[in-house]
């Protein structure tokens, strides 16, 4: 695995990382405040490709590799994770299940339109069922040439600013069927029957839009079924590797930002006389800060440069994102720590970097699913 960046990535990286710094840093805290992103950031945003990352070239995508993207969502998230969000979904669990396992048809009615106009929202969570994916209750009836859907899903990002919702709903109403009864369709968000309102207010990444999707008599043309009938588990479990990607990345960033803001002010803060960053309890917290989100870091590059490889990296991913996740937890802790009292106050970045970390240990998969997801992978019969 080469680490080295090739001039195009080191010049994609850090042209992000200007135009983050120069138009998303002024703002992030107002981000928070408000809990809404500012629709021109994403139409900017858009501007420069990143809502178009891993689409190729043919379907007027930017064509990046899963290392590049997770690097450029790594840098998002360094400054403002609500946005980082919001485009890694739309990236990871909107467009690319499309191009995993659309029709070529699909794939050119769709993709386009995701890469400049449209933003995408991955519909599986439900009021009852969340980390039993299997559980769904959703019902998507056929009806001639047609699907009619009805149903509630909870949870869901972009939902109520996207323009197209991949469902994942129920074909076969026995509960026995489980996975094996489930469908995918790509669903227009002004299909008539569906309602959003707002799933409450969030500890963290308040400026990404959370949303309840009601799905009321919801007909969707035939064509609309993503795969075929029945894979809709299977293509729900790997678009949710691929988000696992953005999600480990993301808390890199809000890593690096803490410990950034952490050793800043450990250098500029005088106690007993002299500076913080000179107090060996403060230089052993920075160092474990530091090794810690190195090795989260890599274990992401590892997992994405896997998934370029087309080698399987579905436990790659669950062990990256759940390292990564609790990583983050334990990093923001201790910049709150080094800040002492002003750590606590809103003034300071560490204080939203602290509630913005925590999401990352549930969605994309609790981490209590990603070890099993890895248990399972490491004890499965040859």
């Amino acid at each position: 695995m080469d680490l080295t960046w090739s001039d195009e990535q080191r010049m994609m990286i850090e042209s992000i990382r200007d135009f983050c710094e120069d138009r998303l840093g002024p703002i992030a805290r107002e981000i928070d405040e408000k809990g809404k992103t500012p629709p021109e950031i994403l139409r900017e945003m858009s501007d420069l490709g990143l809502m178009s990352m891993p689409i190729p070239h043919e379907y007027d995508g930017l064509g990046l590799d899963s290392l590049t993207i997770c690097a450029v969502i790594e840098e998002i998230s360094r400054v403002c994770a609500s946005v980082a969000i919001t485009i890694s979904v739309h990236n990871s669990v909107g467009a690319y299940p499309i191009l995993l396992f659309g029709t070529e048809e699909q794939k050119r009615l769709y993709l386009p339109k995701m890469c400049r106009e449209w933003l995408g929202a991955f519909a599986l969570t439900e009021p009852n069922a969340g980390s039993d994916a299997a559980g769904i209750t959703t019902q998507a009836r056929k009806e001639g040439d047609a699907y009619i859907l009805n149903g509630s899903k909870m949870f869901v990002t972009n939902g109520s600013i996207g323009q197209l919702l991949l469902v994942i709903a129920r074909t076969d109403p026995d509960p026995a069927s489980r996975h094996k009864g489930i469908s995918a369709f790509l669903v227009p968000a002004d299909s008539p029957g569906i309602s959003v309102a707002s799933a409450g207010e969030k500890m963290g990444i308040r400026g990404s839009d959370t949303a309840v999707v009601h799905l009321d008599n919801v007909r969707v043309a035939a064509d609309h079924l993503l795969g075929g009938e029945g894979e809709g588990f299977k293509i729900a479990m790997a678009s949710l590797d691929n988000g696992r990607l953005g999600v480990g990345a993301q808390a890199v960033g809000i890593a690096q930002a803490a410990l950034d803001e952490a050793v800043k002010y450990a250098k500029e803060r005088e106690a007993f006389g002299r500076p913080l960053a000179e107090k060996q309890a403060i230089q052993f917290m920075v160092a474990e800060m530091e090794t810690s989100l190195q090795a989260a870091r890599l274990l992401i590059h590892r997992a994405a440069w896997m998934k370029d490889e087309n080698r399987p990296y579905s436990k790659e991913a669950a062990m990256a994102k759940l390292f990564a996740a609790e990583m983050v937890q334990s990093v923001t802790h201790d910049a709150i720590q080094i800040h002492g009292g002003y750590g606590y106050m809103k003034e300071y970045p560490v204080e939203r970097y602290a509630r913005d970390a925590r999401i990352t240990e549930i969605y994309e998969g609790a981490s209590e699913i990603q070890r099993i997801v890895i248990a399972r992978s490491l004890l499965k019969e040859d």
